[in-house]
Formats: structure tokens, sequence, C-alpha cells
């Protein structure tokens, strides 16, 4: 699973997923990506169950990047514990990811196996996503850059 090596603070806050992405919003290494359409968490164990499934179709042919990270530490208490007494044990990471931000993105395979490793993988997201190519996601962010 990812997760830091290190942190400077064991708990964080839940912090809010407010607005869309505005980095990250870009396919920058491969062909094809799997861009979110909702906030969402990602879990880590998710990350790597849709790694898995893109890969795993592939046949480990084509190259595969992960742009998100589980960088932010989810507590959670145990069941049937009273209120109070503190904040519970850490419990799993999560990477934030808000609407636009590009999260898996795929390369040096034809587009027929891209899209449908794409599509494995979006099935073990919790959010709602969408594929796009290079040139599209390009032509989409210019088309509403336009507009505002």
């Amino acid at each position: 699973m990812l997760m830091p090596k290190r942190v400077k603070h064991r708990k964080q806050m839940r912090g809010t997923m407010r607005g869309k992405a505005n980095t990250g919003n870009t396919i920058s290494y491969g062909e094809y990506g799997i861009v979110a359409l909702e906030p969402c968490w990602v879990k880590s164990n998710q990350i790597e169950a849709a790694r898995v499934a893109m890969t795993r179709y592939i046949k480990r042919g084509g190259q595969v990047w992960i742009k998100i990270f589980p960088d932010k530490p989810v507590t959670a208490k145990p069941a049937e514990t009273r209120m109070g007494s503190g904040k519970g044990a850490l419990e799993y990471w999560v990477a934030v990811v808000k609407p636009g931000r590009v999260m898996f993105e795929i390369a040096g395979v034809s587009e027929e196996i891209a899209r449908e490793a794409l599509r494995l993988a979006s099935h073990k997201l919790p959010c709602k996503c969408k594929i796009y190519s290079k040139a599209d996601l390009a032509a989409e962010v210019a088309a509403k850059g336009g507009d505002n």
C-alpha cells in the first residue's frame, strides 16, 4: 500500500473538498488518463486495486503512472466505544481528489487496450470518472477556459 515514509503530524483534520482541481488536471506523461468527475477520498488500497487491474489487463506492456498519493491520515475509534477520551487511532491513508484531477495515466499500448484497462481501473475507484485522451482533455480545458 502507498503511504508516506514519515509525517510531521500523526493525525490531521478532515478538511473540505470544495472547488475544482487546479493542479494535476492535465495528462502530462501518458496518452490516456482517468479524470475524476466528483470530489472524493481515494484510499491507498483502492489505488493499488486500480493499478493491479490495469497492469494485469495490459499484461505488463506499456507504462502506467499513478498521479495521486495518499498523504492524508484518517482516524477511527473502535466500535462500541463511548464518546470522549481523544481522537481515534490511525485507520488508513487517503488521497484527496477534486473534480478534474487526472488520477492515472497510461501509454505504450493501443487505444482499445488503454481504454479497457482504464475502464477496469475506474470500477475500483469510489467516484465517477471519465476516460480522456491527451488531445481531448486539452481541448476541453481550453474550451472551458475560454468560457470564463
